[in-house]
């Protein structure tokens, strides 16, 4: 291959195809490969590296607190009431699709925070678009977004993505005009996504942190009766890393 043809393919942005080509050239082990295997080569070797941009763009935009977190690190010990199917399953992404939320109940430690972003990673694996923030941090995100007139734009990125994590839920009250900006991003997801909430307070809790009765019934009534329901018990999972690792 000539540089100009290289060079004409960096240009078109195939650069992983431009350089398995030339180790296909270069090394005579490719030599019994027919020119449509070597092509197919090329075109794996590109939607490779396509496939790993595309998930590193998507767990970028996620805004993981624990980037790492993932589904097959998860703990699933005899007294935390964690299922490996019933995790796998929401991996899959079928309850995305389906315009199901998933409600993660447990007390501090729990590891809730880690379930919910290493399912967000699994599904950022597989192609679906996803943001993680905590409730006080949207909230804090939204009236600094009101103040400097661009709140209409902020709300837009929580509602464009597939899925929604709010994590730490109602761990303090919310302000009425909280709860409505909470609302109006709910409502206008309502045929986009779905929504993973995580909080120390089981649902028929959350009217104590809501200030309007009104507003509350609105947004209970669309997150509760098409959800699922995980309630995590067992050990504080911060002690017993702590415990492991000082063994270890």
């Amino acid at each position: 291959m000539t540089d100009d043809a290289i060079k004409l393919l960096y240009r078109f942005r195939i650069r992983a195809f431009a350089d398995k080509a030339l180790e296909i050239a270069d090394d005579p082990a490719y030599d019994h490969l027919s020119f449509t295997e070597k092509i197919e080569l090329c075109t794996e070797a590109e939607s490779h590296v396509r496939a790993e941009r595309k998930i590193a763009r998507l767990n970028k935009q996620a805004k993981f607190t624990l980037p790492h977190a993932c589904i097959e690190n998860i703990e699933y010990l005899p007294k935390r009431s964690l299922r490996r199917d019933g995790i796998a399953r929401l991996a899959a992404g079928r309850f995305i699709d389906d315009g199901i939320n998933v409600i993660i109940v447990s007390a501090t430690g729990s590891g809730k925070s880690y379930l919910c972003q290493a399912l967000g990673n699994a599904l950022c694996r597989a192609g679906r678009s996803v943001r993680y923030i905590r409730h006080a941090d949207l909230c804090r995100e939204l009236n600094v977004a009101r103040n400097d007139g661009s709140l209409y734009r902020v709300m837009d990125h929580f509602i464009a993505v597939e899925l929604l994590i709010i994590d730490d839920l109602f761990l303090s009250e919310c302000s009425m005009q909280n709860t409505t900006d909470l609302f109006e991003i709910i409502e206008a997801r309502m045929t986009r996504g779905s929504l993973m909430l995580s909080s120390q307070l089981a649902p028929e809790q959350w009217h104590l942190r809501i200030d309007t009765k009104i507003i509350a019934d609105a947004l209970l009534d669309r997150v509760i009766h098409n959800s699922h329901l995980i309630e995590i018990e067992g050990p504080n999972m911060r002690e017993y890393y702590a415990k492991k690792n000082k063994e270890k």
